[in-house]
């Protein structure tokens, strides 16, 4: 059995984090990200929705290594080495801990695996050890956006992480009332009011307290959400690679599964924080035509039903 290595001191990561974006500023090695942001209400949920002026520079930079990757046929990639002025801390001896270059919300880290494994591959033990690592250091939702249907950017498989509140307007996620009505079967749980295919479980304090421990017991619940939604596990021996895409987001109460059918509600990307209630758009015809629709129509469209 390999040894895991805590690689920073508990109660430390929060300050790490903040050093270390005061530092990459200072490099230019973050793209902050301007926003303003307007909410829309559907479905008993008020949704956040973040209007960026620059969003195509981002874009453009994503497809362009996206090509150049493929084009290349190797495992090149951002995290491949990974910049030094983003590094946050050593996680464990799988998983590294850094800033998210493009940088909408403050203080967003990434959990990357330190050798390549694909992004639509299976979650592990040591990356359900990582994301309880970090979640025990402050208060944040993680993500994971397993596969380019499911929002992802990169194939090198990262998880990611966002403080919370996310704006001083929310005091919890957008999308939390409708969790209040959760109906349980043994562990797993669905809310009546969340129209579309999904599981969730209820988070354990213990879970938090002891991360290395309770990633045991969370990835067995990750585990039994894939096979309640009826997705691939992975067979005899492991040899099914990926359970197809979907998204992952976690808090300090509960984990959310969500499987995807499609990246984009129209021509507007959503990635998991989508299912958290907060969007991304880059232009004003964007946001007008999510008010018309609505968020959690676009929701239903992304996901399956």
């Amino acid at each position: 059995m390999s040894v895991i290595i805590h690689g920073f001191e508990p109660g430390t990561l929060q300050a790490k984090v903040q050093a270390r974006t005061a530092h990459a500023m200072h490099q230019g090695a973050i793209r902050t990200i301007p926003t303003r942001f307007e909410l829309v209400e559907q479905a008993g949920v008020i949704f956040l929705i973040r209007i960026v002026s620059n969003l195509v520079r981002k874009v453009q930079a994503k497809v362009d290594q996206r090509h150049a990757s493929k084009a290349a046929n190797t495992d090149q990639n951002p995290f491949l080495p990974y910049d030094q002025d983003l590094f946050v801390a050593d996680i464990s001896d799988t998983h590294v801990c850094l800033l998210n270059k493009f940088n909408v919300l403050d203080h967003h880290i990434l959990m990357v695996t330190r050798s390549f494994q694909e992004q639509e591959s299976f979650l592990t033990l040591s990356d359900i050890e990582a994301v309880l690592l970090c979640l025990a250091e402050f208060e944040g939702l993680a993500f994971y956006n397993a596969g380019e249907a499911a929002g992802a950017s990169q194939r090198h498989k990262h998880l990611q992480m966002v403080p919370l509140p996310l704006t001083a307007e929310f005091a919890h996620l957008p999308i939390e009332p409708l969790l209040e009505t959760v109906r349980f079967e043994g562990t797993i749980g669905r809310a009546p009011g969340l129209p579309f295919s999904h599981v969730l479980v209820r988070m354990k304090p213990e879970w938090i307290d002891s991360p290395l421990k309770g990633a045991q017991e969370l990835l067995k619940q990750y585990l039994e959400m894939l096979q309640t939604l009826g997705l691939p596990d992975r067979g005899p021996g492991g040899k099914t690679r990926s359970p197809g895409p979907y998204n992952l987001l976690v808090t300090r109460q509960w984990m959310l599964l969500v499987p995807r059918s499609t990246e984009c509600f129209e021509d507007i990307s959503v990635n998991a924080l989508g299912f958290a209630g907060g969007f991304l758009v880059k232009n004003e015809a964007q946001l007008d035509r999510l008010k018309t629709c609505g968020p959690m129509t676009a929701l239903r469209h992304v996901a399956l039903c």
